[in-house]
């Protein structure tokens, strides 16, 4: 949790640890210091103190709504040093390094976060790193400070997370009642009142609208119909027309407009009917997240469950990643990721993973899937869920998970 991070800071030899803004919302600046639209400068956190918020003139008066202290770029010379040095990365070097001795930053290590582009970041930190000051700024590999502070979610995390998580089931059903309300054509293809096809791409805009009515954005959905559906990153085809009998893998990621919170759930549809084949993989999958929810309990590995969730699907005569790495037929993917201000946060439910167990206050994602590019279909299923204090497992997507979707137009 948020109240964590002085500890984590105190495992690392880290002497302070600095997250820069950008122009797309940090997932790191939004858990330190909240939301609040900064797009330049940084928030400096040292262990045991308030972060402290050094932004451009102009985000001052926006940055003061975090009730944190906040300083301009020009309370540490920045024009003094613009004029010392024609260089632009030698003068943010030296200015950093300024801001650091001003503010009584700690000498040593400072780990470096946030939204400025990997290329600057990297330049910046080997320009500062080569004038051998008493400050040498550091990057983290593998499990970060952030990644280990947001494994748990406090009271408030979880109050935005379930809002997010109802706005986005509704935001579901009405997407599922929206398709029933149309009818099919001779040839099995849905079609609208004036007997155009319904398009993917009719689909994919009712949902952003619908999500833009509830304060929601999202990235790049996935409505992806047969052969497409075979490949869980397929995104669909915009131009692609609704038929009936195809299974339709619908995947929504959306998140608090503006940066925030994110829910993540999948169904798979059938409009109309469902061939055996798609119905069968499908009762399969519902078994599989059955066996997981049965398995998670605290303390247990998370690979664990994932191994069991793959036995299951080879004792059928399904490959996994486990039994032939690399497929793509078959089950060829994780059990789900944790989740919170990034879509896929902290870890991944995989039977590769030595580290993790499931703890009270993680949020993580269900989503057994299986694929069959050669049939031309994917099935997946997924639930966003909350594991309470008291051991029971909240499933926050609130969405039916009927197969087959009945046209009534």
């Amino acid at each position: 949790m948020r109240s964590d991070l002085d500890q984590l800071i105190a495992t690392r030899p880290f002497s302070a640890i600095v997250v820069f803004a950008g122009e797309d919302p940090s997932p790191q600046l939004e858990y330190l210091i909240g939301r609040v639209g900064i797009t330049r400068g940084a928030a400096i956190k040292v262990p045991d103190h308030d972060p402290i918020l050094v932004v451009g003139p102009m985000e001052t008066d926006e940055a003061a709504h975090t009730g944190l202290a906040v300083h301009s770029f020009y309370d540490f010379d920045l024009a003094e040093i613009q004029q010392a040095h024609s260089d632009e990365l030698q003068t943010q070097a030296h200015f950093w390094l300024n801001v650091f001795g001003k503010l009584g930053v700690p000498t040593g290590q400072i780990a470096i976060y946030g939204g400025m582009p990997p290329h600057q970041t990297l330049a910046l930190s080997q320009t500062i790193n080569s004038l051998q000051s008493d400050y040498q700024w550091v990057g983290e590999w593998g499990v970060t400070i952030f990644d280990e502070a947001s494994l748990t979610k406090d009271a408030d995390e979880l109050r935005r997370m379930r809002a997010v998580a109802e706005k986005t089931s509704a935001v579901v059903r009405e997407t599922r009642e929206f398709i029933a309300s149309h009818r099919a054509n001779p040839d099995e293809i849905v079609i609208q009142a004036d007997g155009t096809p319904l398009t993917v791409g009719d689909v994919k805009r009712f949902v952003r609208k619908a999500l833009l009515d509830r304060n929601l954005d999202e990235r790049d959905m996935i409505f992806a119909q047969g052969r497409d559906g075979a490949f869980p990153h397929s995104r669909g085809q915009d131009q692609d027309v609704l038929r009936l009998g195809e299974a339709i893998v619908f995947d929504l990621f959306p998140y608090e407009r503006g940066g925030g919170y994110f829910h993540d759930m999948t169904r798979t549809w059938c409009i109309g009917y469902a061939p055996e084949h798609i119905r069968q993989a499908y009762e399969q999958v519902i078994t599989a997240i059955d066996i997981a929810v049965e398995l998670i309990v605290p303390n247990r590995p998370i690979r664990e469950v994932q191994e069991a969730v793959q036995t299951h699907f080879e004792e059928l005569g399904h490959a996994t990643a486990r039994s032939h790495p690399g497929t793509q037929t078959g089950y060829v993917h994780s059990l789900g990721h944790g989740i919170g201000l990034q879509v896929h946060e902290g870890y991944v439910i995989s039977h590769r993973d030595q580290r993790h167990q499931f703890t009270h206050g993680n949020v993580f994602t269900i989503e057994p899937g299986l694929y069959n590019p050669d049939q031309a279909f994917g099935v997946r299923v997924e639930d966003t869920v909350y594991l309470a204090p008291n051991g029971e497992l909240e499933i926050l997507t609130d969405i039916p998970r009927d197969l087959i979707l009945p046209l009534r137009g």
